[in-house]
């Protein structure tokens, strides 16, 4: 389907709702999220039915972001992750988690505060560093 007037303010409202202060999608999350939810990979070829369907998960996303004030945001989470592969431990989940819990006393990345969260992004920039930057 040709972008349409119709659907350009939906297209719109899905790079706003992605690149929201809740959300902070990049463009290559967006874009695995329409693949998984319409299986096409391009926002022009979605119908109005995908489109807002593309809608409405993103506003369940925002929504949950709310849900946890104080908690690591999922901007964060990612970060963590990104980290943990540029590092190289990425094929053992338990090393970051081993990390985590000594360091920190959670169990799960999902149950850091914003603070710790924090604290642990700039602690494994740290290691990387250490490392020489491995990719």
């Amino acid at each position: 389907m040709a972008r349409t007037k119709k659907s350009r303010p939906q297209i719109r409202s899905i790079w706003g709702l992605a690149k929201s202060k809740e959300l902070g999608l990049d463009d290559e999350t967006l874009y695995s999220i329409i693949i998984r939810e319409t299986g096409k990979d391009s926002m022009r070829e979605l119908t109005t039915r995908q489109l807002n369907r593309v809608i409405a998960v993103l506003i369940n996303m925002k929504e949950k972001a709310r849900a946890r004030p104080g908690m690591a945001t999922d901007k964060q989470i990612r970060k963590i992750r990104a980290l943990e592969k540029q590092l190289g431990w990425n094929d053992n989940p338990k090393r970051l988690l081993g990390f985590t819990r000594k360091f920190y006393k959670v169990e799960k990345l999902q149950w850091l505060k914003f603070d710790q969260a924090s604290n642990l992004i700039e602690g494994l920039k740290k290691v990387l560093d250490r490392q020489g930057g491995k990719e």
